[in-house]
């Protein structure tokens, strides 16, 4: 049988802001660059919130902040692609994220990019990539939901994935 423990009221920190970060910081999630080609050329950045939604018809959802221009490039062009990192991506995890100042073009062309149904930009040896076409925009606080449906699939599937937590990088 299983036994719940109650949190003693010492044990309670409040939910917002630095001490959720905090918390999230502790979760290991999968690390994608989820990519578009938009009105002013290929647009990219690095997501962990990434979530299959069904599989009938496939569809997937990433949250992206509103201010992105990513996020901007992806409803103009309404296509993505997520692309899942192997571990051997660490680098263009940290290009996509903004932490080796590079900014658009250059970014792309730190890696080999194909395409499929889309258009948006898939990594040729991504581990998975999910091509999507953008069904679905929720908005929710300073984010925003993007579902999209996936209208094909390519990736190398084999090899470690690339997990973040604890603020950084590490394989599975």
């Amino acid at each position: 049988m299983t036994k719940l423990v109650q949190a003693e009221p010492r044990d309670m920190v409040a939910s917002g802001g630095p001490a959720f970060r905090q918390a999230m910081a502790q979760v290991a999630s999968a690390v994608h660059v989820v990519t578009t080609q938009g009105p002013a050329g290929r647009a990219g950045m690095t997501a962990t919130s990434v979530a299959p939604v069904s599989d009938d018809p496939p569809t997937m959802l990433v949250c992206i902040e509103a201010a992105s221009r990513t996020l901007a490039a992806i409803e103009a062009s309404g296509a993505f692609c997520i692309n899942t990192l192997g571990d051997q991506s660490i680098e263009l995890a940290e290009i996509f994220a903004r932490r080796r100042n590079l900014e658009g073009e250059a970014r792309f062309a730190t890696a080999d990019w194909i395409t499929l149904a889309t258009g948006a930009p898939v990594l040729a040896d991504a581990l998975v990539a999910f091509d999507c076409r953008l069904i679905d925009v929720k908005h929710v606080a300073t984010h925003r939901i993007l579902i999209g449906e996936v209208v094909a699939m390519g990736g190398v599937g084999t090899g470690a994935g690339l997990v973040y937590r604890r603020r950084g990088f590490s394989s599975v």
